[in-house]
């Protein structure tokens, strides 16, 4: 699990009806006819419609954790899941880019089933991407840039019948065939006096993932941070996770990780200006997906490479190849602790990747990408804060020529985690001081989203501690 941004806990600011706004984001053609953000702040907009939210009669239902899991040591049942959540993630990045299929998916062979994900989603795919669909489906090699100016214009559709600039002939047969735009249902909205939104998105199978939107101002410009999730659920069983105490179900496709992108934009009526994948799941167990939708996120949503940041806690082979990517984004690595020992028993996955070949790694990642590795160290009381930890991290980062940047976490307490303490104000400003003094750079993350339990480390929602049962299709 890397490092989380937001949460979700029952009886907390939650709303059963969401606002999903129209002509949310401006967007203009450029001279190469690739859709293009505005960077300005926008007021919210104030033409909205509602969007469909299905009743808590029909609640999704829960990740449990497969048998055998159990709080503890690391062990071969943990890395067998580990490696099946690979797998998934390349058989479900398979399924989203193969174009093999088009030919049979318009014969209309009517084998589709009601509830089933459609074979083909269009959101997250390029513009180059969308040609080749267009073409593939028989249709004109315009029609993808007309595609493309839907799913990510100042309208974005939600439906295959919303996509007006193609003949409702042609529509009617990619929505038989079973092709979607790939959008999800806003299921639940919660909100805090500080701006913090969190919205409970509703997947084609009735899993739920959150995505958390964090305003605020910087030097004079409006910012908004969308806080992503990769996973429905996670496999890496951190300590003080939410998220981490449940179970894995999936990993999610590109069109649902670039629709929760969307899906925010619509809500602040405002673009997006800076995404962190911090939200549920490791993004490295979710590799090919995360990637993919990060190209589509800077070239068609219009997010600059360095305002998206890529969280892990470490996964053996993840960060080569995310090197190899060649990114301009930030990676941040979720260290948490300044030892192994302390490490693994905080995340006990760090048995199977030990902190020298993590930091080696990252080493190896600053010389492939040019781009400095952060650090993210969650503050838990009596367990990881004190002076002597500080400067033994300092010491740490600067004998692997890593001192770059520690961003402080003040842990956010979690219910299923009570061992595990916030610490006080005194000791969060005196780790910062200390590492300071041993010239290694820090801040402290300012907490958001309490009052809405969206805040950093507590991922998990009420939904998936207590299942309900799901809509039938």
């Amino acid at each position: 699990m890397a490092t989380s941004c937001a949460s979700w806990t029952g009886g907390t600011a939650v709303f059963a009806a969401s606002r999903v706004h129209d002509n949310t984001r401006v967007r203009t053609a450029s001279s190469s006819g690739r859709a293009c953000a505005h960077t300005s702040a926008r007021p919210r907009l104030t033409n909205a419609r509602r969007n469909v939210v299905r009743t808590a009669a029909a609640d999704p239902t829960a990740v449990p954790r497969a048998e055998g899991v159990q709080d503890g040591e690391w062990n071969a049942l943990d890395e067998r899941l580990v490696r099946e959540s690979q797998g998934d993630a390349e058989a479900t990045f398979e399924r989203s880019t193969s174009t093999k299929n088009i030919e049979r998916l318009l014969s209309g062979d009517g084998t589709r089933k009601p509830g089933v994900d459609p074979s083909y989603n269009l959101l997250g795919m390029t513009l180059p991407e969308l040609k080749t669909f267009a073409e593939e489906a028989g249709l004109p090699k315009f029609r993808g840039k007309q595609l493309r100016d839907h799913l990510y214009g100042v309208k974005p559709a939600r439906a295959i019948d919303d996509l007006t600039t193609l003949p409702k002939a042609a529509r009617r047969q990619l929505e038989d065939a079973g092709v979607a735009v790939g959008r999800s249902v806003v299921h639940h909205v919660a909100g805090s006096p500080d701006g913090t939104t969190k919205l409970l998105l509703r997947l084609h199978d009735d899993r739920v993932v959150e995505t958390v939107g964090i305003p605020a101002h910087e030097a004079g410009h409006r910012r908004l941070t969308a806080c992503v999730s990769s996973q429905v659920g996670c496999p890496m069983r951190c300590t003080f996770c939410a998220t981490g105490k449940g179970g894995f179900a999936r990993n999610l496709a590109t069109h649902e990780i670039v629709d929760q992108v969307v899906s925010l934009e619509e809500h602040f009526g405002e673009r997006v200006t800076h995404i962190v994948f911090m939200g549920m799941g490791e993004p490295l167990l979710n590799v090919p997906n995360v990637l993919r939708a990060h190209e589509a996120l800077n070239k068609e949503v219009g997010i600059g490479s360095r305002h998206i940041t890529i969280s892990t806690v470490g996964v053996r082979g993840a960060i080569e190849r995310l090197a190899r990517a060649k990114l301009q984004s930030t990676l941040a690595i979720s260290l948490h602790a300044p030892n192994q020992d302390l490490r693994e028993r905080l995340i006990p996955s760090a048995k199977a990747y030990p902190m020298r070949e993590l930091l080696n790694d990252a080493q190896q990642y600053f010389i492939a990408t040019g781009r400095r590795v952060t650090f993210e160290y969650t503050l838990l009381a009596g367990v990881n804060d004190s002076t002597d930890q500080a400067e033994e991290l300092g010491r740490l980062l600067y004998k692997n020529k890593l001192a770059s940047h520690v961003n402080i976490i003040p842990y956010n307490p979690v219910d299923d985690a009570p061992d595990f303490k916030r610490p006080g104000r005194a000791s969060v400003l005196n780790f910062k001081n200390t590492l300071e003094r041993m010239n290694v750079p820090a801040s402290i993350r300012q907490s958001r989203g309490l009052e809405a339990a969206a805040a950093c480390g507590q991922l998990r929602n009420a939904y998936q501690k207590n299942a309900l049962q799901a809509e039938e299709a």
